[in-house]
């Protein structure tokens, strides 16, 4: 279909309700698959919803991403971006969509591999969040990271071991980096970061939830910004 088409290319949304209503899509054409945002013989593929759910659950399928480059060619203050490295929880996925909504964040960027999409579920979590904050999947993240330093854009990993968020130096073009459930910051991709910045833990445990740091790294930044 070369509505579906364009969208994909464009990287937009599809309101499956106006599409249905336009093209003559019913209910039976909606269908629940494993891998959402693909559309597969004119069918829409609604991540992980029930094909009788569509009006109750949701009315939007992601089938296409932005470009870094357009991201950041259309970004009218300093980049706010959040880099998450093998997140597989839709849930963590949805909050930090949320937060990311919340705090400014222009983009999520992600890898294709071995990580979550954009699902029914992660949707549902973010609140609407996933209709304003593009996710950007790519297929070589050191790659994306490696051109995003060649743009000016700092790449801050949120990792213990490093300075404190605290008394860090946020202002600028930034690109936080966070790292999988309880595995953290992959070696590579740590070694890929400008720097790395924690944040102080007063209680007894030893890590925060990723949805939880990205949002208050993400905040600090914007915090930072508004002290200018």
């Amino acid at each position: 279909d070369a509505h579906l088409a364009g969208a994909v290319e464009a990287g937009r949304f599809v309101d499956v309700g106006r599409y249905r209503e336009q093209r003559g899509v019913d209910d039976q054409h909606v269908v629940a698959d494993e891998h959402p945002g693909h559309h597969v013989g004119g069918e829409v593929v609604l991540g992980d919803a029930e094909p009788g759910d569509i009006d109750e659950v949701l009315l939007r399928v992601r089938i296409g991403v932005e470009t870094v480059d357009h991201v950041l060619a259309e970004t009218g203050e300093p980049p706010l971006l959040l880099i998450l490295d093998g997140v597989t929880d839709p849930h963590n996925l949805g909050a930090c969509l949320r937060s990311a909504d919340a705090f400014g964040a222009q983009a999520v960027i992600v890898p294709k591999d071995r990580a979550v999409g954009v699902t029914a579920t992660v949707m549902k979590t973010a609140s609407g969040a996933a209709d304003t904050v593009p996710v950007i999947a790519v297929t070589n993240l050191a790659r994306t990271m490696r051109e995003l330093k060649e743009r000016e854009v700092w790449l801050i990993g949120a990792d213990a071991g490093g300075e404190s968020i605290v008394t860090a130096d946020l202002k600028g073009p930034v690109a936080w980096v966070l790292g999988a459930e309880g595995a953290g910051l992959r070696r590579l991709t740590r070694e890929s970061c400008d720097r790395i910045v924690g944040i102080p833990l007063a209680g007894s445990v030893e890590s925060l939830n990723v949805s939880v740091a990205a949002g208050i790294c993400l905040f600090a930044t914007r915090a930072a910004r508004m002290r200018t």
